[in-house]
C-alpha cells in the first residue's frame, strides 16, 4: 500500500513543450503535499533568441538549462521532502541537445562537447524514483503552446515539435535509469476533469509501491 509517509519519493514529469508538465507539476504538489520543481522559463535570458535563431544560440540554451537542472537535482537528492519535477536532466541531452544536432542547429563539436559535460555532471546524480512521460500529439501540443501565449514560442516551428516527439518516444521505449509510467494525455484533462487527474495520481502511487 502506497502511503506518502513511509520515504521521500522523487518524480520527474517528462514531455514535450506543450505537454502539460508544469500544471500537472503544480497540482499533484498541491495535492500529495510534495515540493515543487519547476523549469526555468519566464527568466531564462536565452529562450528568446533561441527561438530566434536556434543555430546560433543552441549550445547557450542548452548549457544554460544543463546548469540549472544539475543544481536542482543536486539540491533535490539533499532535500528531505518528498519532490515532484518538472523536467529531468536527463532530456537535455537525450531529446534536445540530440534534436537540435540532428536537424544542423547545433555543430557537431558543440555537440560532443556538450555531451561529454553531461556524462561528467550526471554520473554523480540518483536518476528519479519514478518519471512520468506525458505523451501527447502535435494537434494538442500546439493548441496548449498557443492557449498559454507566451510571447517567444508564438512562431515556433511544428517540424521542430514533431522531431521532439519522435525523440521522446525513442527516449522512452529505450529508457532504463528507473519506473517509468507513460500517460496517454490526448484525451485526458487532468486541469479541468478531477477523473483525469486522479487517474494519475494513482498511477503515480501504483508506481511508486
Amino acid at each position: 500500500m502506497f502511503n506518502m509517509k513511509n520515504k521521500k519519493v522523487f518524480v520527474s514529469i517528462a514531455g514535450n513543450i506543450g505537454s502539460g508538465k508544469s500544471s500537472l507539476t503544480r497540482l499533484i504538489a498541491d495535492e500529495l503535499n510534495w515540493k515543487p520543481y519547476f523549469e526555468k522559463v519566464n527568466n531564462n535570458p536565452y529562450l528568446k533568441d533561441f527561438y530566434s535563431d536556434m543555430s546560433r544560440w543552441s549550445f547557450n540554451l542548452q548549457v544554460f538549462f544543463l546548469s540549472h537542472r544539475f543544481r536542482t537535482h543536486i539540491e533535490i537528492l539533499k532535500s528531505k521532502s518528498s519532490v515532484i519535477q518538472d523536467r529531468s536532466i536527463y532530456e537535455d541531452v537525450e531529446i534536445f541537445a540530440r534534436n537540435l544536432y540532428q536537424l544542423g542547429k547545433m555543430n557537431k563539436r558543440d555537440y560532443l562537447n556538450y555531451r561529454s559535460l553531461f556524462r561528467e555532471m550526471t554520473s554523480f546524480l540518483k536518476p528519479p524514483d519514478l518519471l512520468i512521460y506525458l505523451k501527447s500529439s502535435m494537434p494538442k501540443l500546439v493548441r496548449q503552446i498557443k492557449l498559454r501565449g507566451r510571447e517567444f514560442e508564438k512562431n515556433i516551428d511544428k517540424g521542430y515539435l514533431l522531431e521532439l516527439n519522435r525523440s521522446y518516444d525513442e527516449w522512452i521505449k529505450n529508457y532504463k535509469l528507473g519506473k517509468c509510467i507513460t500517460v496517454e494525455s490526448e484525451k485526458m484533462d487532468f486541469v479541468n476533469d478531477k477523473k483525469d487527474f486522479t487517474k494519475i495520481v494513482n498511477l503515480i502511487k501504483k508506481g511508486l509501491q
